[in-house]
């Protein structure tokens, strides 16, 4: 097998691996290296025009993990039992606007576009959130468009995870203005520049998963030539 065929083995060995994991052993610990590792791979993850759009808090004090377990039906067994538990912030319209102060920052400060190609940018990102996509109808619209990308970081951080032998789960079932509560009240949400838009919890399984099911690949993909 060349190097190329034993990457794809590998990589599909991971997904294999990778379940939706209910309850960890909450003895075994993600090593801060490891952990460092899958956060890299949501910080290196692509976004809609390059907004990266996400804030990635990670909740270790167990006073806060009680408070969103109580509103958060969907990570009863994950919560207390998790190595890491991350909560997935998605910037509101107050920073992806496209002539937002955020966008502003990011655009001339971390990828060092010059001003008068910003300039031409806006005109290309104004018609593409009114016109192209009609985000702008709504802060819930922007919000959602907002929370489609942190499912890209999400993505990659569960699989890196998995490639290493980490397992997780993640979860949406949650009470959403619940938990923006609990979250305003630990001062985690910048003035509501941030809103949670999913959950990931991180750790090693308590026990073996039931074998994995798909659907066959001539239901899902369908060729146009």
């Amino acid at each position: 097998m060349n190097n190329k065929e034993a990457k794809k083995q590998e990589i599909l060995e991971a997904f294999q691996f990778r379940h939706a994991t209910k309850q960890f052993d909450p003895e075994k610990k993600i090593s801060d290296e490891d952990f460092e590792f899958i956060l890299e791979t949501g910080q290196l993850s692509p976004s809609s025009v390059g907004y990266e759009p996400w804030k990635f808090v990670v909740v270790q004090n167990e006073e806060l993990r009680g408070k969103l377990r109580e509103v958060s039906w969907g990570a009863q067994g994950q919560l207390p039992t998790a190595s890491h538990f991350l909560v997935i912030l998605a910037r509101t319209i107050k920073d992806t606007k496209y002539d937002s102060a955020y966008v502003e920052n990011l655009m001339l400060n971390v990828k060092k576009v010059p001003e008068d190609i910003f300039g031409q940018m806006k005109v290309r990102y104004k018609s593409f959130q009114e016109n192209d996509l009609k985000l702008l109808e709504s802060e819930r619209s922007m919000l959602d468009w907002a929370g489609k990308q942190t499912y890209l970081a999400l993505a990659n951080m569960m699989t890196a995870a998995a490639q290493i032998g980490i397992d997780s789960c993640p979860i949406e079932g949650f009470q959403f203005e619940k938990v923006q509560e609990v979250l305003e009240e630990a001062d985690l949400l910048e003035d509501g520049h941030l809103a949670v838009s999913a959950m990931v919890a991180f750790g090693y399984r308590s026990q073996e998963p039931r074998p994995k099911t798909r659907k066959p690949m001539s239901d899902i993909v369908q060729w146009v030539k």
